[in-house]
């Protein structure tokens, strides 16, 4: 792939982006390409230096905002006509709804992630806490002939510790796991603005 190439690529996967964005990567990435050709690299060899067209965008897309993607997409590219503007007006009362309906589902969905993270944390306390308080009630509650219920409680403390700690490991390795599936869920929301762009 030569530079040329290599711009039209990036271009077209940048599509769904402000023109100035776009610019702005084209010529960084261009730069980029002509350091390496200084250095002594072919020009071939300049472009496979600096990655993967996909890679790059995949790169650039996760650092861009969803609501600037969203405001270059709903930007009007003219302005609009009288008869446009009469039409969205006098359907306003369909497709303002349907727009807040759709915020709120994807909201709805963001908090229920947060609320399931929240909730493995809150059992896991729960659990922790439990533990600490049954082990304390088994040293210092009971008077020293009870050494039965002393066993009881403090066994049971420890394993309500031990499962605490068993919870907290999982917690963490299932809120990485949810945390990496909503990276992934908004990188794909962003690459369907960019993709539908493109091929207008």
């Amino acid at each position: 792939m030569n530079k040329k190439e290599f711009l039209a690529a990036l271009r077209a996967g940048l599509a769904g982006l402000p023109e100035a964005d776009v610019q702005h990567w084209l010529d960084f990435y261009s730069e980029i390409i002509d350091d390496r050709m200084e250095e002594g690299m072919t020009e071939s060899e300049a472009v496979a230096d600096v990655g993967c067209v996909h890679d790059i965008v995949t790169q650039i897309l996760s650092e861009t905002p969803l609501p600037k993607l969203v405001h270059a997409k709903v930007k009007p590219k003219r302005p609009l006509k009288a008869w446009e503007i009469v039409l969205l007006v006098l359907g306003s009362p369909l497709w303002v709804p349907l727009l807040f309906a759709g915020a709120l589902v994807v909201l709805a969905c963001y908090a229920v992630l947060w609320a399931c993270i929240i909730t493995l944390y809150a059992v896991d306390l729960t659990a922790a806490l439990g533990g600490v308080a049954l082990i304390i009630s088994a040293l210092f509650y009971f008077p020293p002939n009870h050494v039965l219920s002393q066993i009881f409680f403090g066994g049971t403390g420890l394993m309500s510790a031990g499962i605490a700690v068993l919870l907290f490991l999982v917690s963490g390795k299932v809120t990485t796991w949810l945390l990496r599936l909503s990276k992934k869920a908004l990188l794909a929301v962003k690459f369907r603005f960019v993709q539908k762009e493109a091929t207008l």
